[in-house]
Protein backbone atom coordinates (compact mmCIF):
# COMPACT_ATOMS: atom_id res chain seq x y z
CA UNK A 1 0.00 0.00 0.00
CA UNK A 2 1.44 3.44 -0.61
CA UNK A 3 2.20 5.20 2.55
CA UNK A 4 0.95 8.54 3.69
CA UNK A 5 2.60 11.71 2.25
CA UNK A 6 4.51 13.12 5.08
CA UNK A 7 5.50 16.50 5.31
CA UNK A 8 8.53 16.29 7.61
CA UNK A 9 10.53 19.15 6.54
CA UNK A 10 13.15 18.85 9.12
CA UNK A 11 14.81 16.40 6.66
CA UNK A 12 13.67 17.33 3.37
CA UNK A 13 12.76 20.72 2.64
CA UNK A 14 12.49 20.25 -0.87
CA UNK A 15 10.30 17.24 -1.01
CA UNK A 16 7.92 19.20 1.24
CA UNK A 17 7.37 21.82 -0.35
CA UNK A 18 6.24 19.30 -3.35
CA UNK A 19 3.87 17.57 -0.54
CA UNK A 20 2.42 21.11 0.29
CA UNK A 21 1.82 22.11 -3.05
CA UNK A 22 -0.52 19.48 -3.15
CA UNK A 23 -2.29 20.07 -0.01
CA UNK A 24 -5.38 21.65 0.64
CA UNK A 25 -4.41 24.80 2.20
CA UNK A 26 -7.00 26.85 4.64
CA UNK A 27 -7.91 30.34 3.06
CA UNK A 28 -8.61 33.30 5.53
CA UNK A 29 -8.83 36.65 5.54
CA UNK A 30 -6.78 37.58 9.02
CA UNK A 31 -3.28 36.79 10.10
CA UNK A 32 -3.54 36.93 13.97
CA UNK A 33 -6.30 35.48 16.20
CA UNK A 34 -6.58 34.41 19.93
CA UNK A 35 -7.71 30.95 21.05
CA UNK A 36 -11.66 31.08 21.36
CA UNK A 37 -13.73 29.85 24.07
CA UNK A 38 -11.74 26.73 25.99
CA UNK A 39 -15.31 24.99 26.76
CA UNK A 40 -15.56 24.23 22.78
CA UNK A 41 -12.43 22.33 22.60
CA UNK A 42 -12.22 19.35 21.58
CA UNK A 43 -11.12 16.22 24.16
CA UNK A 44 -9.14 14.12 24.15
CA UNK A 45 20.18 25.28 5.41
CA UNK A 46 30.55 28.80 -1.79
CA UNK A 47 29.62 32.68 -0.93
CA UNK A 48 28.91 33.17 2.26
CA UNK A 49 27.94 36.45 1.73
CA UNK A 50 24.97 37.77 3.99
CA UNK A 51 21.65 39.51 1.94
CA UNK A 52 20.62 42.10 3.96
CA UNK A 53 17.68 43.39 1.21
CA UNK A 54 15.27 41.23 2.32
CA UNK A 55 14.90 42.77 6.10
CA UNK A 56 11.80 44.40 6.77
CA UNK A 57 9.15 44.97 9.19
CA UNK A 58 5.99 42.78 8.98
CA UNK A 59 3.45 44.06 11.77
CA UNK A 60 0.57 41.54 12.29
CA UNK A 61 -2.62 43.05 11.05
CA UNK A 62 -5.63 43.30 13.62
CA UNK A 63 -7.34 40.49 15.29
CA UNK A 64 -10.63 39.44 13.72
CA UNK A 65 -12.40 36.63 15.22
CA UNK A 66 -15.53 36.17 13.50
CA UNK A 67 -13.54 35.72 10.00
CA UNK A 68 -11.82 32.27 12.00
CA UNK A 69 -13.00 29.03 12.33
CA UNK A 70 -10.29 27.35 13.90
CA UNK A 71 -10.74 25.29 17.34
CA UNK A 72 -7.19 25.65 19.39
CA UNK A 73 -6.38 24.09 22.81
CA UNK A 74 -6.71 26.47 25.56
CA UNK A 75 -2.77 26.20 26.24
CA UNK A 76 -2.49 28.40 23.21
CA UNK A 77 -3.57 32.36 22.83
CA UNK A 78 -3.03 35.29 20.73
CA UNK A 79 -1.44 33.29 17.94
CA UNK A 80 0.14 35.75 15.08
CA UNK A 81 1.60 34.99 11.89
CA UNK A 82 5.75 36.11 11.28
CA UNK A 83 5.82 35.28 7.43
CA UNK A 84 3.93 35.81 4.19
CA UNK A 85 4.19 33.81 1.60
CA UNK A 86 5.97 30.80 -0.01
CA UNK A 87 7.59 27.70 2.27
CA UNK A 88 8.59 28.28 5.82
CA UNK A 89 9.39 26.12 8.57
CA UNK A 90 11.96 25.05 11.52
CA UNK A 91 11.94 28.39 13.18
CA UNK A 92 14.08 28.05 16.26
CA UNK A 93 14.58 30.47 19.23
CA UNK A 94 17.83 31.77 19.76
CA UNK A 95 18.87 31.69 24.03
CA UNK A 96 16.71 34.65 25.31
CA UNK A 97 13.53 34.38 22.86
CA UNK A 98 14.21 37.32 20.94
CA UNK A 99 15.45 36.09 17.41
CA UNK A 100 14.06 33.19 15.00
CA UNK A 101 16.39 31.60 12.79
CA UNK A 102 13.99 29.58 10.39
CA UNK A 103 14.33 27.95 6.20
CA UNK A 104 12.76 29.49 3.07
CA UNK A 105 11.95 28.73 -0.27
CA UNK A 106 10.73 32.17 -1.41
CA UNK A 107 11.39 34.69 -4.45
CA UNK A 108 13.39 33.27 -7.36
CA UNK A 109 15.22 30.69 -5.06
CA UNK A 110 14.54 27.13 -5.90
CA UNK A 111 14.86 25.41 -2.49
CA UNK A 112 15.74 26.42 0.96
CA UNK A 113 17.81 29.27 1.94
CA UNK A 114 18.33 30.09 5.93
CA UNK A 115 16.91 32.98 7.26
CA UNK A 116 17.00 35.29 10.32
CA UNK A 117 14.58 37.07 11.98
CA UNK A 118 13.18 38.80 15.35
CA UNK A 119 10.75 37.14 17.25
CA UNK A 120 8.42 39.32 16.37
CA UNK A 121 9.16 38.80 12.14
CA UNK A 122 10.85 41.89 11.80
CA UNK A 123 14.36 42.48 10.33
CA UNK A 124 14.17 39.60 7.94
CA UNK A 125 17.28 38.71 6.17
CA UNK A 126 18.59 36.25 4.66
CA UNK A 127 22.30 34.81 5.77
CA UNK A 128 22.79 31.62 3.59
CA UNK A 129 24.48 32.34 0.19
CA UNK A 130 21.80 30.82 -1.56
CA UNK A 131 23.81 27.80 -3.36
CA UNK A 132 22.69 24.59 -3.18
CA UNK A 133 20.46 23.50 -0.42
CA UNK A 134 19.97 23.79 2.81
CA UNK A 135 18.30 22.74 6.11
CA UNK A 136 18.10 22.40 9.89
CA UNK A 137 20.15 26.02 11.12
CA UNK A 138 20.22 26.94 14.71
CA UNK A 139 21.66 29.49 17.40
CA UNK A 140 24.67 28.99 19.48
CA UNK A 141 23.54 29.63 22.85
CA UNK A 142 26.39 32.57 23.04
CA UNK A 143 25.19 34.11 19.82
CA UNK A 144 28.05 34.22 17.85
CA UNK A 145 27.42 31.86 15.33
CA UNK A 146 24.75 29.81 13.86
CA UNK A 147 24.83 25.77 12.20
CA UNK A 148 22.84 24.52 9.59
CA UNK A 149 23.06 22.12 7.00
CA UNK A 150 24.15 22.47 2.97
CA UNK A 151 24.83 21.15 -0.52
CA UNK A 152 26.61 23.84 -1.47
CA UNK A 153 30.06 22.66 -1.50
CA UNK A 154 29.35 19.79 -3.94
CA UNK A 155 26.63 22.02 -6.38
CA UNK A 156 25.41 25.21 -6.67
CA UNK A 157 21.79 24.22 -7.48
CA UNK A 158 19.12 22.40 -6.21
CA UNK A 159 19.34 18.38 -6.13
CA UNK A 160 17.08 16.29 -8.02
CA UNK A 161 13.86 15.30 -6.40
CA UNK A 162 13.86 11.28 -5.41
CA UNK A 163 12.23 8.70 -7.88
CA UNK A 164 9.02 7.82 -6.54
CA UNK A 165 8.24 4.68 -8.61
CA UNK A 166 9.06 3.21 -5.34
CA UNK A 167 6.45 4.80 -3.60
CA UNK A 168 6.93 8.23 -1.42
CA UNK A 169 10.36 8.44 -0.29
CA UNK A 170 13.17 11.01 0.73
CA UNK A 171 16.48 11.13 -0.80
CA UNK A 172 19.37 11.46 1.42
CA UNK A 173 21.89 13.50 -0.36
CA UNK A 174 24.91 12.63 0.93
CA UNK A 175 26.37 15.76 -0.17
CA UNK A 176 24.82 17.28 3.15
CA UNK A 177 27.07 18.85 5.50
CA UNK A 178 26.93 20.86 8.69
CA UNK A 179 28.58 24.53 8.81
CA UNK A 180 28.92 26.87 11.11
CA UNK A 181 28.85 30.89 10.32
CA UNK A 182 28.83 34.05 12.16
CA UNK A 183 25.45 35.49 12.88
CA UNK A 184 25.32 37.62 9.31
CA UNK A 185 26.62 34.45 7.41
CA UNK A 186 30.10 35.13 7.02
CA UNK A 187 33.25 33.31 8.01
CA UNK A 188 31.21 29.69 6.90
CA UNK A 189 33.16 27.03 8.54
CA UNK A 190 32.73 22.86 7.61
CA UNK A 191 32.03 20.77 10.42
CA UNK A 192 31.27 17.68 8.89
CA UNK A 193 32.88 15.48 6.04
CA UNK A 194 32.03 12.70 6.17
CA UNK A 195 30.80 10.45 3.42
CA UNK A 196 27.12 10.82 3.72
CA UNK A 197 24.42 12.70 4.94
CA UNK A 198 24.90 14.86 7.78
CA UNK A 199 22.00 17.23 8.85
CA UNK A 200 19.70 17.98 11.62
CA UNK A 201 21.93 19.84 14.07
CA UNK A 202 21.27 21.27 16.76
CA UNK A 203 23.20 23.31 19.52
CA UNK A 204 23.26 21.71 23.60
CA UNK A 205 22.07 24.29 26.15
CA UNK A 206 25.63 25.30 27.29
CA UNK A 207 26.77 25.19 23.60
CA UNK A 208 29.42 22.81 24.33
CA UNK A 209 27.66 19.73 22.14
CA UNK A 210 26.11 19.83 18.84
CA UNK A 211 24.05 16.78 18.49
CA UNK A 212 23.44 15.80 14.58
CA UNK A 213 21.52 12.66 11.77
CA UNK A 214 24.48 11.18 9.73
CA UNK A 215 24.25 7.95 7.91
CA UNK A 216 28.12 7.89 8.00
CA UNK A 217 28.17 4.00 9.14
CA UNK A 218 25.32 2.49 6.91
CA UNK A 219 22.48 3.40 8.98
CA UNK A 220 20.66 7.07 9.94
CA UNK A 221 21.80 7.35 13.54
CA UNK A 222 22.51 10.07 16.59
CA UNK A 223 25.56 11.88 16.32
CA UNK A 224 27.54 14.68 18.80
CA UNK A 225 30.57 16.76 18.38
CA UNK A 226 32.02 19.90 19.88
CA UNK A 227 31.22 22.89 18.38
CA UNK A 228 33.94 22.95 16.19
CA UNK A 229 33.44 19.87 14.52
CA UNK A 230 36.11 17.47 16.64
CA UNK A 231 34.56 14.57 18.70
CA UNK A 232 32.38 13.30 16.67
CA UNK A 233 30.89 10.28 18.37
CA UNK A 234 28.16 7.86 17.27
CA UNK A 235 25.15 7.51 20.05
CA UNK A 236 22.56 5.82 19.10
CA UNK A 237 23.35 1.87 17.62
CA UNK A 238 19.57 0.61 16.58
CA UNK A 239 18.82 -0.29 13.12
CA UNK A 240 16.26 2.55 11.54
CA UNK A 241 16.42 6.43 11.36
CA UNK A 242 17.04 7.94 14.05
CA UNK A 243 17.25 11.88 13.98
CA UNK A 244 15.69 15.49 14.31
CA UNK A 245 16.97 15.26 17.98
CA UNK A 246 16.85 18.22 20.54
CA UNK A 247 18.24 18.54 24.17
CA UNK A 248 16.26 19.14 27.07
CA UNK A 249 16.33 22.81 28.55
CA UNK A 250 18.89 21.43 31.55
CA UNK A 251 21.09 19.26 28.62
CA UNK A 252 20.46 16.15 30.93
CA UNK A 253 18.20 14.90 27.74
CA UNK A 254 17.18 14.27 23.88
CA UNK A 255 14.39 13.86 22.56
CA UNK A 256 13.65 12.37 18.56
CA UNK A 257 11.62 10.46 15.94
CA UNK A 258 12.75 7.27 15.19
CA UNK A 259 12.00 3.97 12.89
CA UNK A 260 12.79 0.72 14.79
CA UNK A 261 11.62 -1.56 11.40
CA UNK A 262 11.75 -5.55 11.69
CA UNK A 263 11.95 -8.50 9.19
CA UNK A 264 10.25 -7.42 5.88
CA UNK A 265 10.08 -3.31 6.91
CA UNK A 266 13.80 -4.18 7.86
CA UNK A 267 14.85 -5.37 4.71
CA UNK A 268 12.99 -2.86 2.82
CA UNK A 269 15.14 0.09 5.20
CA UNK A 270 18.27 -1.48 4.12
CA UNK A 271 17.57 -1.65 0.36
CA UNK A 272 16.62 1.71 -0.12
CA UNK A 273 19.31 3.38 2.05
CA UNK A 274 21.75 1.64 -0.23
CA UNK A 275 19.90 3.69 -2.74
CA UNK A 276 20.43 6.75 -0.31
CA UNK A 277 16.44 6.91 0.37
CA UNK A 278 14.11 6.39 3.23
CA UNK A 279 10.78 5.90 3.32
CA UNK A 280 9.37 7.61 6.63
CA UNK A 281 6.16 5.75 7.14
CA UNK A 282 6.24 5.08 10.59
CA UNK A 283 8.47 7.19 13.45
CA UNK A 284 7.62 7.82 16.81
CA UNK A 285 8.73 9.68 20.06
CA UNK A 286 12.06 8.51 21.97
CA UNK A 287 13.69 10.39 25.17
CA UNK A 288 17.07 9.70 26.45
CA UNK A 289 19.78 10.73 28.43
CA UNK A 290 22.16 12.55 26.63
CA UNK A 291 24.27 10.15 25.72
CA UNK A 292 22.22 8.27 24.08
CA UNK A 293 21.43 5.41 27.28
CA UNK A 294 18.39 4.91 29.32
CA UNK A 295 15.91 5.15 25.84
CA UNK A 296 12.26 5.60 26.74
CA UNK A 297 9.58 5.19 24.29
CA UNK A 298 6.99 7.96 24.24
CA UNK A 299 4.19 7.50 21.35
CA UNK A 300 3.24 4.03 20.16
CA UNK A 301 0.92 4.68 17.60
CA UNK A 302 2.46 3.59 14.58
CA UNK A 303 1.83 6.83 12.49
CA UNK A 304 4.00 9.64 11.85
CA UNK A 305 5.06 11.60 14.81
CA UNK A 306 7.75 14.07 14.72
CA UNK A 307 9.39 17.32 15.66
CA UNK A 308 9.36 16.73 19.39
CA UNK A 309 10.76 19.42 21.60
CA UNK A 310 10.68 19.17 25.34
CA UNK A 311 8.92 21.76 27.27
CA UNK A 312 11.56 24.02 29.71
CA UNK A 313 10.10 23.01 32.75
CA UNK A 314 10.89 19.02 31.85
CA UNK A 315 7.49 17.63 31.99
CA UNK A 316 6.28 16.71 29.02
CA UNK A 317 7.38 17.12 25.32
CA UNK A 318 5.75 18.84 22.25
CA UNK A 319 5.72 17.19 18.74
CA UNK A 320 3.66 16.85 15.87
CA UNK A 321 2.01 14.09 14.46
CA UNK A 322 -1.00 12.78 12.12
CA UNK A 323 -2.52 10.07 14.57
CA UNK A 324 -5.87 11.64 14.50
CA UNK A 325 -6.28 11.26 10.43
CA UNK A 326 -7.25 8.13 8.92
CA UNK A 327 -5.65 9.32 5.88
CA UNK A 328 -2.29 10.21 7.25
CA UNK A 329 -2.42 13.56 5.65
CA UNK A 330 -3.49 16.16 8.52
CA UNK A 331 -0.58 16.84 10.82
CA UNK A 332 -1.43 18.69 14.49
CA UNK A 333 0.32 19.46 17.54
CA UNK A 334 0.39 17.26 20.36
CA UNK A 335 2.02 17.20 24.02
CA UNK A 336 3.13 13.83 25.91
CA UNK A 337 3.61 13.91 29.37
CA UNK A 338 7.62 12.26 29.85
CA UNK A 339 6.01 10.16 33.29
CA UNK A 340 3.13 9.13 31.99
CA UNK A 341 3.02 8.94 28.75
CA UNK A 342 -0.30 10.65 28.24
CA UNK A 343 -1.51 12.62 25.44
CA UNK A 344 -2.96 15.61 24.63
CA UNK A 345 -3.74 17.73 21.44
CA UNK A 346 -2.78 21.21 21.25
CA UNK A 347 -3.84 22.28 17.81
CA UNK A 348 -7.35 21.56 15.90
CA UNK A 349 -6.68 22.90 12.68
CA UNK A 350 -7.92 21.20 9.12
CA UNK A 351 -4.38 21.22 7.55
CA UNK A 352 -0.66 20.84 8.34
CA UNK A 353 0.69 22.05 11.99
CA UNK A 354 4.63 21.07 12.59
CA UNK A 355 7.43 21.92 13.73
CA UNK A 356 6.85 23.21 17.53
CA UNK A 357 9.23 25.21 19.34
CA UNK A 358 9.29 27.06 23.07
CA UNK A 359 10.59 29.51 23.90
CA UNK A 360 13.19 29.36 26.62
CA UNK A 361 11.21 30.40 29.23
CA UNK A 362 8.30 28.33 27.94
CA UNK A 363 6.20 31.48 27.24
CA UNK A 364 5.78 31.12 23.71
CA UNK A 365 5.35 28.45 20.97
CA UNK A 366 6.76 28.70 17.32
CA UNK A 367 5.55 26.53 14.89
CA UNK A 368 4.70 25.94 11.60
CA UNK A 369 1.32 25.98 9.75
CA UNK A 370 -0.38 25.91 6.30
CA UNK A 371 -3.36 28.11 8.31
CA UNK A 372 -4.60 31.22 6.42
CA UNK A 373 -2.39 30.25 3.10
CA UNK A 374 -3.32 32.69 0.29
CA UNK A 375 -2.32 29.74 -2.27
CA UNK A 376 -2.33 26.21 -1.97
CA UNK A 377 0.29 24.64 -0.22
CA UNK A 378 1.43 27.47 1.46
CA UNK A 379 3.62 26.92 4.80
CA UNK A 380 4.61 30.08 7.42
CA UNK A 381 5.92 30.38 10.79
CA UNK A 382 3.34 31.38 13.71
CA UNK A 383 4.21 32.46 17.25
CA UNK A 384 1.60 32.28 20.30
CA UNK A 385 1.43 32.54 23.84
CA UNK A 386 1.34 29.57 25.68
CA UNK A 387 -0.65 29.02 28.81
CA UNK A 388 0.23 26.23 31.50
Amino acid sequence: MKPSYLPVRRVFPFFFRSFMMAAAALVATTTAYSAPDSSKTPSSHPSSAAHASDAHTQPAPPVNHDSLFVLENAHLTNIRQLTFGGQNAEAYFNVDGTSLTFQSTRKDHECDAIYRMRADGSDLRQISSGLGVTTCSFMAPDGKSIIYASTHLSDSVCPPRPDMSQGYVWALYKNYDIFSTNPDGGDIRRLTDADGYDAECVFSPNGERIIFTSARDGDLELYVMNPDGSNQTRITHSPGYDGGAFFSADGKKIVWRASRPEGAALTEFRELLAQGLVRPSRLEILIADADGSNVVQLTDNGKANFAPFCHPGGRFVIFASNMNDSKGRNFDLFTVEIATKAIQQITFNDTFDGFPMFSPDGKKLVFASNRLGKVRGETNIFIADWVN
